[in-house]
């Protein structure tokens, strides 16, 4: 499945990852060393994350996350 992250807000998009991925909320914190709160509150939107986190996350989940140049569709 494919997303343009761009519709979406950073909550949301963490969210989707995980659930793609079919993991409950303390199993990616325990696979990338955070909390289960830490996950909570960012998939509510209460905090945010930093970009090595979105990407650690993506590698665990095995998801790329692709960056495109608008200009050249």
């Amino acid at each position: 499945m494919e997303i343009k992250a761009s519709n979406y807000k950073p909550n949301e998009i963490l969210r989707f990852i995980r659930q793609n991925s079919n993991m409950t909320q303390e199993q990616l914190a325990q696979a990338i060393g955070k909390s289960k709160n830490w996950v909570k509150n960012n998939e509510q939107g209460l905090n945010r994350y930093f970009f090595e986190d979105l990407i650690k996350i993506a590698n665990i989940c095995n998801v790329d996350i692709v960056i495109k140049d608008k200009k050249n569709k």
